[in-house]
């Protein structure tokens, strides 16, 4: 017999995928959720924003922003990696020029 999840459950697992970019398997491994209802549940979602697109063009906006957040913190990630990598190079050639 199918397990029945809540809804709020359900849009945390969303967000965790969409927003914040954890895999199926990371999700699956601390939710112990199949990677078929998570990929279903996203797979609703888009739909359900895409309906709400529809009949109003402001709150069907949800998906996007989530997608443009997940896009931004890992572009964000991405610059702090570079600015600790510069950091150590910048750190390197002083001690050389002593």
């Amino acid at each position: 017999m199918p397990q029945s999840y809540e809804p709020e459950f359900r849009k945390k697992i969303v967000r965790l995928h969409l927003e914040e970019g954890r895999t199926y398997k990371s999700i699956t491994a601390e939710y112990g959720v199949s990677k078929a209802s998570i990929s279903k549940w996203c797979r609703e979602f888009s739909e359900e924003c895409r309906t709400k697109a529809q009949s109003n063009p402001e709150a069907g906006n949800e998906l996007e922003l989530m997608k443009e957040n997940l896009r931004l913190r890992r572009e964000l990630e991405e610059a702090k990696k570079e600015n600790l990598f510069l950091k150590k190079a910048a750190a390197f050639f002083a001690k050389e020029i002593d």
